[in-house]
């Protein structure tokens, strides 16, 4: 009994995720049949949400202001200096 609650307690939003992506998939089936488009949609994207934060939760990824704040910076870095390495005559589709 302890062995389950312990599994229970370590997989806790791995399996909260896997819950909230079945109940998405057959809520969006469930509005596609009725012709509710919109709704299909929102259930869609939860169900992807909760798709990465259940791989992101498997692979020990975690998530915290302090990443996304040097991913954006690196990413603003990567921008800034691909745009001023660009040929000024640079042909523009």
């Amino acid at each position: 009994m302890g062995t389950l609650t312990a599994s229970v307690m370590l997989m806790r939003w791995e399996l909260l995720s896997a819950v909230m992506m079945f109940f998405a998939s057959t809520f969006n089936v469930r509005c596609r049949k009725a012709s509710r488009n919109a709704m299909a949609f929102v259930f869609t994207g939860i169900g992807i949400g909760m798709s990465c934060w259940f791989v992101t939760g498997l692979l020990g990824i975690t998530l915290s202001m302090d990443n996304l704040h040097n991913f954006w910076n690196t990413t603003k870095d990567i921008a800034t200096t691909v745009a001023t390495q660009t040929p000024v005559d640079w042909p523009m589709p």
